[in-house]
Formats: structure tokens, C-alpha cells, sequence
């Protein structure tokens, strides 16, 4: 089966059943202040608070933590955060990548890399698998938001470069600087998305064997676990059989 998606809708099923709310709930306001420290307080306007604004509804974030996440940015109040990147090879040779915001870079670098050396695998510098990936804009809707060709119509009309459809719903992608106003479009067409992101998109996927598998998605469940990891991208793909029982 596919590796973005199908990893992602694994660690999505996961998520819901395992991971706590004040955890989850923690890193999207983190999110949230950080985004609208960088710009503008008003997601209309802000195209990376909106994508943030739009990640935590979907967890089904109470308003009040959202405003008050945005509050702490204009007050000026909160921890100041560093963004980092940390891009490494898991087992199998597998390319992955790490978003991180931490006010501790030494305990984030120490604990990432000690992640990567247990599952067997290593982190590298900066850029040593990033050109493996395109950096784009993905903006996603249910499946019964609208038909393929209706969605493909209307992601090509808006100037996405692809759309991709299954039945966990479609998935429209777009270069950074188009993001915004394709992401306008479709909203305007089909209400608001249920994922509004830049992601690290695989340029292509490595199949491992269920023994690799299972040691990759242990490592990938460990970094997302981690408080300071906000995101993590990986290009592989695993068995049907897999897929099912991580996912069960």
C-alpha cells in the first residue's frame, strides 16, 4: 500500500486511540502562538495559523484553547520556541524528517538522536534527505466531499498540481506559493478542509519487509511522541497486511 498516505492514516487511527488529549492539544498550541507570533494574529491572513487553526479543530480542540493560544502571541507571553529540522535514515535505509519546535535545542538533538541510534538507524546533517522530498502544500477533504472528477476539476481549476483521490477522502497538492489561493478556492467551493498544510512530501517510496516495518513505525511512534516533535515525514510503504494490523 501507499507510504505518506497510508503511514499517516495509521499514525491517525493510532492517535485517536492512544495518544492524550493534553499532549496533542499541547503541541497544537504551540503551534498555533508560534504562527501567529511569526505573522499576523488573524488566520485569514495567515496562511500557516490557518493551516494550525484548521489541525486543531479537526482534533476538536475547545475554542477557548485556540483564542487563548493566539493571545499569548499578540501579549508576547509564552515560551519562545526554536524551529528545527533533523533529517536522519531509519532502518532499512529508510529517509526521515523531523519538524521540531523546542526551547531546549540540546535536550531535542540528544533525545532525536537517540531515537534514530536504538531503532538502528542514524541522524544526519541538514539536507541529507530532504532532497528526497518535495516541500509542498496538501490541503484534504472527506471523500464525500465531492467525486474524484468533481475534486480534480476543481483542484486543476484552482492551480493545484495534483489531486489525488481513495476512499479516505482526496488530497490536493500545491507549490508553497500557490498554497494559499488554491487552499482559498476549494474553500470557497467546498467549505473548510479537514488538513490545510506544508508538508515533506516522498518523492518515492521505499517498500520494507513487516520486520523493517514494524522498527520504522516504532521509531516514527517514539519522535511523535516526543513534546517538542510537531511533525514527522518518512518515505516508505508497508504490506497490506501491516497497514491492517498497526492500524487494528
Amino acid at each position: 500500500m501507499a507510504g505518506h498516505s497510508q503511514f499517516k492514516n495509521i499514525m491517525h487511527r493510532k492517535g485517536k486511540q492512544d495518544a492524550a488529549k493534553s499532549k496533542v492539544f499541547g503541541k497544537l498550541a504551540r503551534e498555533i502562538t508560534v504562527a501567529a507570533k511569526l505573522g499576523t494574529p488573524d488566520p485569514a491572513m495567515n496562511p500557516r495559523l490557518r493551516a494550525a487553526v484548521i489541525a486543531a479543530r479537526a482534533e476538536n480542540m475547545p475554542k477557548d484553547n485556540i483564542e487563548r493560544a493566539i493571545k499569548k502571541a499578540i501579549g508576547g507571553e509564552g515560551d519562545s520556541y526554536d524551529e528545527i529540522r533533523y533529517e536522519g535514515y531509519g532502518p532499512g535505509g529508510v529517509a526521515v524528517i523531523v519538524e521540531a519546535l523546542t526551547d531546549n535545542r540540546n535536550r531535542a538533538a540528544s533525545d532525536i538522536r537517540s531515537y534514530f541510534t536504538k531503532a538502528g538507524g542514524n541522524l544526519g546533517e541538514t539536507g541529507s534527505v530532504s532532497f528526497m522530498f518535495d516541500h509542498v502544500g496538501v490541503i484534504e477533504y472527506d471523500a464525500d466531499k465531492a467525486s474524484a472528477d468533481a475534486m480534480l476539476e476543481e483542484g486543476i481549476e484552482a492551480g493545484a498540481d495534483d489531486v489525488v483521490s481513495t476512499e479516505d477522502g482526496h488530497e490536493i497538492y500545491a507549490s508553497q506559493e500557490t498554497f494559499r489561493d488554491v487552499g482559498k478556492a476549494l474553500e470557497a467551493k467546498f467549505g473548510e478542509p479537514r488538513k490545510a498544510a506544508v508538508i515533506w512530501k516522498p518523492q518515492n517510496n521505499i517498500a520494507v519487509s513487516d520486520e523493517t516495518g514494524e522498527k520504522l513505525i516504532k521509531l516514527l511512534d517514539l519522535l511523535n511522541e516526543h513534546d517538542d516533535v510537531q511533525n514527522v515525514y518518512a518515505n516508505f510503504e508497508v504490506s497490506d497486511a501491516l497497514a491492517a494490523k498497526m492500524a487494528g
